[in-house]
């Protein structure tokens, strides 16, 4: 059984959230959450909150033991994408896209 959590339009590329979610995958809890704690990554601290999430939904829900639980699924999938102006040369006009992710974090108990 697994207990999901999810992190939905958050205000940052899903590049950049993909760097610190390859750290942590198939990793036991309490060993992701210290990685987390020390990654000086922006996508870092809003992931160990998801974390935190996750845990507490399988051991409230699903009556999971929080030591043996580990990250068995987590992936980030582009959310919508917020397109702004900003003035260049010669008049011109540059686009600017300001990109958001969705994230899953699903964790699971060790056999």
């Amino acid at each position: 059984m697994e207990a999901k959590a999810y992190l939905r339009y958050y205000r940052i590329s899903p590049q950049k959230v993909q760097i610190v979610l390859d750290q942590i995958r198939n990793k036991p809890v309490g060993e992701a959450l210290a990685i987390l704690k020390y990654t000086p990554k922006a996508a870092s601290e809003p992931l160990s909150k998801l974390l935190r999430s996750a845990v507490a939904n399988a051991v409230n829900n699903h009556n999971m033991e929080a030591d043996a639980l580990y990250i068995s699924q987590c992936f980030v999938c582009p959310g919508p994408i917020l397109k702004r102006i900003r003035p260049g040369s010669f008049g011109r006009a540059h686009r600017i896209l300001k990109r958001s992710s969705h994230v899953t974090l699903a964790v699971k108990e060790r056999e």
